[in-house]
């Protein structure tokens, strides 16, 4: 067995890289390609706005010419600046079933943390602060929400036994669509606004959407300042983050609540896509498009993944508001189930907030970390 440093210049390399997952999960039920374009773009020094302030490297495992196994490692010099840290990550983790391959995976990027002077390795993550991580460990008889990672049972094993330790959890619940919040909450609504005069932001187009960008991504860093992950985006990082998010809005689903003219909470949701990323098995040409929109129509899920607070209105009500309002909105569609996307099990005022909703926690992605002796 061997572990190729793949070389991000050459296609064939990158190729290799990205494609290991789908026969990996060939036959799987429930794993959702990514798109094969997103994943080039990852590994593209003049195409992501990553590599503006920090490196990576990728690496793929073979066996007798086959692979087995791959891994990404990443130093955000951003995050290690602004936490006076030296910290690498892992992302992009995939194996097969065997200890061996993910030992020398893992040995493989401590290595390269070890000669950048970096003491820790966190993970998995991926190249931008707001794309979801960590590795599934509960729920696995469920489809993944969108853009959310799925893999096989095994992955804690080969992770803890590389030596790596859980460092917090991340749940996503279940609503039906219909479910009604209780009068308590509703009146708690109501009198949320009057008293402290919040109003919520409806949209009507893309267009409008885009007009308030920054001021929502303000409010973002400042909601996740404390996450232990969390680092700021460049405005060139928020501008691919918001490409990613108008690209699959739909603006009535999009939730902005207000105290006067200030922005101080956001609430994003959305149609879940994954069936018809399946059928698009990672390519928008020629056809994946029509699947996409197709699932679009016909979707039952609705996906809330993308909701802040500024810290001084956390406890306040106003994430309660901004429910009660995406509720009205939900009775003009179709959707039967809402799943809310990996909230932080140290985020004890989210989860309070959630279960008094009605939430029911039904998956479990996991975080670890590892201190490089």
């Amino acid at each position: 067995m061997e572990v190729l440093s793949i070389n991000v210049a050459n296609q064939e390399d990158v190729e290799k890289f990205i494609r290991f997952p789908f026969d990996l999960y060939k036959g799987c039920k429930f794993w959702v390609p990514p798109l094969l374009d997103d994943m080039r773009k990852n590994l593209n020094p003049q195409k992501h706005p990553f590599y503006q302030h920090s490196e990576a490297a990728f690496f793929l495992a073979v066996n007798d010419g086959k692979p087995v196994g791959r891994i990404a490692v990443m130093e955000n010099r951003r995050f290690n600046e602004f936490r006076n840290a030296k910290v690498a990550f892992f992302g992009y983790f995939e194996s097969v079933e065997d200890e061996r391959v993910s030992t020398i995976l893992f040995r493989t990027i401590s290595d390269w943390a070890k000669a950048r002077g970096l003491q820790q390795i966190r993970g998995p993550k991926g190249l931008l602060s707001t794309e979801a991580g960590g590795i599934l460990v509960d729920g696995f008889s469920h489809y993944p929400a969108l853009t959310v990672t799925y893999n096989y049972p095994y992955y804690d094993t080969l992770i803890k036994k590389a030596g790596f330790e859980k460092e917090t959890d991340h749940l996503s619940g279940y609503l039906p669509a219909n479910h009604v919040l209780p009068d308590k909450i509703l009146r708690i609504a109501e009198k949320v606004k009057e008293r402290r005069g919040f109003w919520v932001k409806n949209f009507e187009s893309k267009e409008e959407i885009k007009g308030w960008i920054k001021r929502v991504a303000e409010v973002y860093s400042k909601s996740f300042a404390q996450n232990y992950s969390f680092i700021y985006p460049t405005d060139a990082e928020i501008e691919m983050i918001a490409h990613s998010i108008i690209s699959i809005a739909d603006p009535a689903l999009v939730k902005v609540v207000m105290k006067g003219d200030d922005v101080i909470g956001f609430l994003i949701s959305y149609h879940d896509l994954s069936r018809g990323l399946q059928r698009a098995k990672g390519e928008l040409m020629p056809i994946g498009w029509f699947w996409i929109l197709l699932e679009k129509r016909l979707t039952k899920w609705l996906n809330i993944n993308g909701g802040g607070v500024l810290p001084e209105y956390q406890g306040s009500g106003a994430i309660t508001v901004l429910y009660t309002e995406l509720q009205k909105t939900i009775r003009n569609y179709r959707f039967k189930n809402i799943e809310v996307v990996q909230v932080d099990e140290k985020n004890h005022n989210s989860f309070s907030e959630m279960e008094k909703i009605g939430v029911k926690w039904y998956k479990r992605h996991r975080n670890y970390i590892l201190d490089l002796q």
